[in-house]
């Protein structure tokens, strides 16, 4: 089957402008410590352009205010977004936030709640509310079956208590999407589901955000911070029950397949700066006799860094051509090896960018010290590497059958093979 990652000039031209404005309006924001609200002023002006270029939200179908870009021309886009941590805020599709808009539109879809649309789901667009995702808690990372927060309905009320941490962004969210149990007596897939959770809620207690290696110094009420939350008898209509019950797991798979694609995506971004930077230092640093990149273990990490990270894209834009093609369940192969494969590509680049940088690599003085630290995560969020491994190991060897004998075992093939050509061999015997 022919794959065609091709898009048409108008889109390449979007792309172009994208490079470059993410380079030289959204870079420059990275070097200030900006407070939430102050951050939130500087780039409501570069929001503005982007929804006047019509790439606002562009993960979205046009009924919500998207282009209905597909997956591919997605990828494309989140390639040069990953470039900052900043850059996908400024145009609309930053997690958390882009993947609960598609929960809340799914959820629409699928139970009718057509009032969640202007009370969640336009605003959430529009950047004037903040969400997080409030899935994951102690005991309960890799194996969400685990989970033990609870939402036990009464009346017209949903009763939820429970322990989240890592909700992201939790601390500066208006609204928490908050993934429970609802039925303990079924198998947690068909037992789970979501709910919607105003964050000034009596008994929602969100203690810290978690100092991390990405973040080391503890703060709160930040942009990237990964919350520790306590529910306790939070009570909510039961009208905020985002699609329906029982459907929480479902509506995450749905949301995870094209999150880890841009996950995937944003990571070569990244690779693809460290990558610059790397060469960039090969070609100025003159030692021992010779510039860095006239040696054989730098053209060593320059070689291997551009294999990898084009063999990462390729296999990115397949899974993204895939889902484009024949819907998300169909590349759930392709999307577990980009998973584990993009991650370690994107730590491996930016190890070598910081070697050959030296000390000056180590250091605040380049990104790339945060890069690096930033780039260890993406092994463990949306599923450790070694579940994706998993993941593909099981879907391949599905179209394997056992044997008693190895279907390459010679002296069968060969036996079977006299068989065959009997009267071949016959008649060259005959003719010696």
């Amino acid at each position: 089957m022919a794959w065609d990652f091709s898009t048409e000039p108008e889109f390449e031209a979007k792309l172009a402008w994208m490079r470059e404005f993410v380079r030289e309006e959204v870079f420059p924001l990275e070097t200030l410590d900006l407070d939430h609200d102050t951050f939130l002023r500087g780039v409501r002006p570069l929001q503005e352009e982007v929804k006047k270029r019509g790439l606002w939200a562009a993960h979205l179908e046009p009924e919500l205010g998207g282009q209905g870009f597909g997956q591919v021309k997605l990828g494309l886009m989140h390639e040069i977004l990953g470039q900052s941590t900043l850059a996908p805020f400024v145009f609309g599709n930053n997690a958390p936030d882009s993947g609960n808009a598609e929960l809340i539109a799914l959820g629409i879809k699928a139970s009718g709640r057509e009032e969640q649309r202007s009370q969640w789901l336009e605003p959430l667009l529009e950047g004037k509310l903040r969400s997080a995702f409030s899935m994951t808690e102690p005991g309960a990372g890799a194996d969400p079956t685990l989970i033990k927060t609870t939402a036990v309905r009464d009346g017209d009320e949903w009763v939820i208590n429970g322990h989240k941490w890592f909700t992201s962004n939790g601390s500066v969210a208006d609204f928490l999407v908050v993934m429970c149990v609802t039925n303990p007596d079924v198998h947690p897939y068909a037992g789970c589901s979501m709910i919607l959770v105003p964050t000034d809620t009596p008994g929602v207690n969100i203690l810290r955000d978690i100092p991390t290696m990405e973040h080391p110094v503890e703060h709160f009420g930040k942009y990237g911070g990964h919350s520790e939350i306590i529910y306790t008898d939070v009570r909510v209509p039961y009208e905020n029950l985002a699609g329906n019950e029982g459907e929480g797991f479902k509506m995450a798979q749905l949301r995870l397949g094209p999150g880890r694609i841009h996950h995937c995506m944003r990571w070569l971004g990244q690779s693809r700066r460290a990558f610059d930077m790397l060469c960039e230092r090969a070609v100025s640093r003159y030692a021992h006799g010779s510039y860095l990149a006239e040696k054989q273990t730098i053209q060593n990490w320059v070689a291997d860094s551009m294999a990898e990270m084009t063999a990462a894209r390729l296999l990115t834009l397949y899974a993204a051509w895939k889902m484009d093609q024949d819907g998300a369940p169909a590349a759930r192969t392709e999307i577990a090896m980009i998973k584990f494969y993009g991650a370690s590509v994107l730590y491996n680049v930016i190890d070598r960018a910081i070697q050959v940088h030296g000390s000056l690599g180590f250091s605040t003085d380049l990104p790339l010290e945060h890069m690096y630290r930033a780039a260890r995560a993406a092994r463990i969020y949306d599923g450790p590497d070694e579940v994706h491994r998993v993941t593909v190991a099981r879907q391949v060897l599905k179209g394997y059958k056992p044997v008693d004998v190895p279907t390459e075992h010679v002296p069968t093939r060969r036996a079977a093979a006299k068989e065959k050509f009997a009267s071949l061999l016959e008649d060259a015997t005959a003719n010696l």
